[in-house]
């Protein structure tokens, strides 16, 4: 399974983007997927995830309101929206996919990962 996360950018605060994580070679349909970020000198935290049985998700509180996550399974992708972004946000932004998976908020709860993209947010 490759994931390719990509939409990272420089935005000011309360700007948008939208990033965007691409699965090649499987049904993505199947997979479970979670975004997660990581900024310098800090652990890879939760952001948000998706389940693959009925869309169902979870947010860490610090975006809800906020941040969108959703799935598009004839593109085979995985999005997450992000509305009003502050300089927090400011992260490399990783995807994790688990076939079959549930909502999965820690890293072990992922089996594949795309290679990150930089959300860069200024005040």
């Amino acid at each position: 399974v490759q994931l390719q996360a990509s939409g990272g950018g420089l935005v000011q605060a309360g700007g948008s983007l939208r990033l965007s994580c691409a699965s090649s070679g499987v049904t993505f349909r199947r997979y479970s997927t979670g975004w997660f970020r990581q900024a310098p000198g800090k652990e890879r935290e939760f952001v948000a995830a998706i389940r693959w049985s009925d869309s169902s998700t979870d947010y860490v509180d610090s975006v809800k309101g906020r941040f969108t996550i959703s799935r598009d399974n004839s593109k085979n992708t995985v999005y997450l929206q992000m509305n009003s972004l502050k300089p927090e946000d400011t992260a490399v932004y990783y995807c994790g996919a688990r076939a079959y998976g549930g909502i999965g908020k820690n890293t072990d709860n992922y089996d594949y990962w795309g290679q990150g993209t930089q959300v860069t947010v200024s005040s």
